[in-house]
């Protein structure tokens, strides 16, 4: 009996291929946002040992969000120096190397300095892993994939913030540290044994036959689509960032953002402090809201997609439908402090947060639509890093808000409470203002129709 074909795409490339590549920038993401998280784990018996403040932590946090910002507009330059397979051996490797001032002398600065050389080294990270992913993955699919990368986020907390949560009670906060470095030099190792780009990266078709653009067994990839994007021309950086869809498109993703960074550093120590839940418990309880988004994003996503292959307008599927769910999660959030119950509390704050992430992924997806593909890291830097300004103002705004509050609660509440409110204006803005097809045909009248099956 013959073997059962495997499924091709659009480019012929094998749909598994695709998927096990995926996986294994799923892991770095993973990684990567178990970095971030661990600031908000090792934040209490940190701040004992050190006598810091709840500002204090909040600067570390915020600082750390200002250099992912800065660092994000190197992306392009770095794909373009060393390409997608190195760029992320050097980053990975910088971030275990970041780990390292902390563990020998642990201080405000010492703090200060080792959360913003992790985030100058992280800032490329986001743009370049989704260009790798969309590399192996046609546009009118890209939002399920772009999904994927962006629960690695949740990931992280459902199955690595408890493991490091216990490794830091157990064996100290330094510990949490060590473990995380070495889990990133690891990813290193498999990275160089097993990554090649997919047809629908920038070597696509471009001729030659190296690890880069050779198939899945070392042989020339046969390209349907390639070609036609090869042949179409750049376009003016400027032309894009002046589009609604890339200025409306930063706003929504902003406010987003600005919550998941206050969620990655300051929800344990609000369930610890704010809602009298032990340590350990806090730090499991990391999961809740990740588990829930989990399940949100993934089949948003993924319904995303499906109406766009069936016909559905891009604005409906990928604007609308997620800024819809960021007005539910902003009213959940400003109605936080009228909530006593502990348990209600983990509920709105998890449900509020969970369901604006399909923001993440899916503005992601829209963005990519505005440029030819050999501009997406580029474009994508400037992006995500215009969207870590909301991760940089809001750690600390909250940690100063918590200070003068005095109630370690009723701070954490009115936070995230101010911070729904942010989300409820910028999803009406984006509703009105983003239409990336509109702009895309403004923006790229040579773009290549691409089938959607």
């Amino acid at each position: 009996m013959s073997r059962p074909r495997a499924k091709l795409g659009e480019a012929g490339e094998s749909r598994t291929v695709a998927w096990g590549m995926t996986s294994v920038l799923v892991a770095m993401y993973v990684i990567n946002f178990a970095d971030k998280a661990v600031l908000g784990i090792i934040a209490q018996p940190l701040a004992k040992e050190l006598g810091l403040s709840a500002s204090d932590i909040g600067l570390a946090g915020s600082a750390f969000f200002l250099m992912l910002s800065l660092g994000g507009l190197f992306s392009g330059a770095l794909d373009k120096w060393l390409g997608l397979r190195w760029a992320l051996v050097l980053l990975v490797v910088l971030w275990s190397v970041a780990m390292l001032p902390l563990m020998l002398s642990a201080s405000f600065v010492t703090l200060l300095v080792s959360r913003m050389i992790l985030g100058f080294a992280e800032g490329p990270n986001s743009p370049l892993l989704f260009s790798a992913a969309y590399s192996w993955h046609a546009p009118a699919r890209r939002g399920l994939p772009g999904a994927v990368l962006t629960c690695s986020a949740s990931i992280a907390k459902i199955a690595i913030a408890p493991i490091l949560a216990y490794v830091a009670v157990t064996w100290g906060w330094r510990s949490a540290l060590v473990a995380l470095a070495i889990a990133g030099l690891l990813w290193a190792v498999l990275w160089l044994a097993v990554w090649k780009e997919g047809p629908y990266g920038r070597t696509a078709n471009s001729g030659k036959a190296d690890d880069a653009d050779s198939g899945p067994d070392g042989s020339s990839p046969k390209m349907v689509a390639a070609p036609a994007t090869d042949a179409e021309p750049a376009v003016p950086w400027l032309h894009i960032f002046r589009t609604r869809t890339f200025i409306g498109g930063v706003l929504l993703i902003a406010a987003a953002y600005a919550l998941a960074a206050v969620v990655l550093t300051w929800l344990p120590s609000y369930f610890e402090l704010g809602l009298g839940y032990s340590r350990l418990q806090a730090g499991s309880m990391f999961s809740i809201p990740s588990l829930i988004g989990l399940a949100i994003m993934l089949s948003s996503t993924w319904l995303s997609d499906k109406l766009i292959t069936r016909g559905v307008g891009m604005r409906a599927a990928r604007v609308v439908f997620p800024a819809v769910g960021m007005l539910i999660g902003g009213t959940l959030l400003v109605f936080l402090p009228f909530v006593d119950a502990p348990v209600m509390a983990v509920f709105m704050v998890s449900l509020g947060y969970a369901i604006c992430t399909p923001v993440l992924p899916l503005l992601n997806a829209c963005v990519s639509e505005l440029c030819p593909p050999k501009q997406i890291s580029g474009v994508l830097g400037v992006f995500l890093s215009l969207m870590a300004f909301g991760g940089f103002i809001a750690p600390y705004m909250m940690g100063r808000i918590v200070d003068a509050a005095g109630d370690g609660g009723d701070g954490y509440a009115t936070a995230f409470q101010i911070l729904g409110g942010v989300a409820l204006v910028v999803a009406v803005i984006g509703i009105v203002i983003i239409d990336p097809a509109r702009d895309k045909n403004s923006v790229r009248p040579h773009a290549p129709v691409v089938a959607a099956r």
